[in-house]
């Protein structure tokens, strides 16, 4: 973390500038990033794997516009918000991305493959079908000796995580430490799934006001409603731990 400056959040060092200098650092020097959102922060304290990925981190963004306003208001400490949609709009700039066998997706679905690998034709990506995963619905352990033998015959240098329900920030641990070299790879949220359709599709003017949350939850009340629900406890984490992670309970 001591090559670009950084302000601390809940235990986390969150990249303190644009998201062109993020997405140019890590194409650079690849690693792992995480952009957790406000759900992701109460797991803290009762995922053990949650707090080992955030601690394998190279970068990790502020995505979350709660925990930004919340850090604002309560600590007065003002982190520079890099949304996971624009991190990503950002990423798809790189003119690597253009070029056969350099971008790799892990999917949930065969459904979201089918959107990705539309979104690509439409929009003059290079992606096959063989530069996608669908991932198996994983339990509490993210190992996959399957996803980790296509990469490293592969080698993409930008690793996609698209899946969702905590997992995605575990298996990009998981693959850092094993697949044996090191790309890019990119646990930032929904933002790929609102790229390409296979999420509901968010306006720039509403991800840049923090509203995001509210298309999320009109698309799929029940999913997104519960989740939202239990970020209510976020301010109060903020203001007990501040800077310091919490513990586990």
């Amino acid at each position: 973390m001591s090559e670009f400056k950084t302000k601390r959040a809940l235990g986390i060092d969150f990249f303190d500038g644009t998201s062109i200098e993020a997405v140019d650092y890590i194409s650079s020097h690849g690693g792992l990033v995480v952009a957790p959102a406000a759900p992701s922060f109460i797991a803290l304290q009762k995922d053990l794997e949650c707090r080992r990925a955030m601690a394998a981190a190279d970068l990790a963004i502020a995505d979350s516009g709660w925990m930004v306003n919340f850090c604002w208001l309560l600590l007065r400490e003002r982190l520079v918000r890099i949304s996971g949609l624009k991190f990503f709009r950002r990423l798809l700039e790189r003119p690597e991305c253009r070029e056969p066998g350099k971008m790799f997706w892990i999917l949930p679905s065969e459904k979201a493959k089918a959107k990705t690998l539309e979104w690509a034709r439409a929009s003059g990506f290079p992606t096959a079908a063989d530069d996608c995963y669908v991932a198996p619905r994983y339990g509490s352990d993210a190992r996959d000796e399957v996803l980790l033998s296509i990469i490293r015959e592969r080698r993409p240098k930008h690793i996609v995580v698209a899946i969702g329900g905590g997992m995605q920030d575990k298996i990009g641990s998981y693959v850092k430490s094993n697949c044996g070299y090191r790309p890019g790879i990119y646990c930032i949220g929904a933002a790929p799934g609102f790229v390409t359709g296979d999420q509901v599709r968010i306006p720039m003017w509403a991800d840049r006001f923090y509203l995001g949350w509210i298309f999320r939850i009109f698309a799929q009340p029940r999913v997104f409603l519960p989740r939202f629900w239990s970020a209510r406890k976020l301010p109060w984490l903020i203001w007990k731990y501040r800077k310091e992670m919490p513990p586990l309970i």
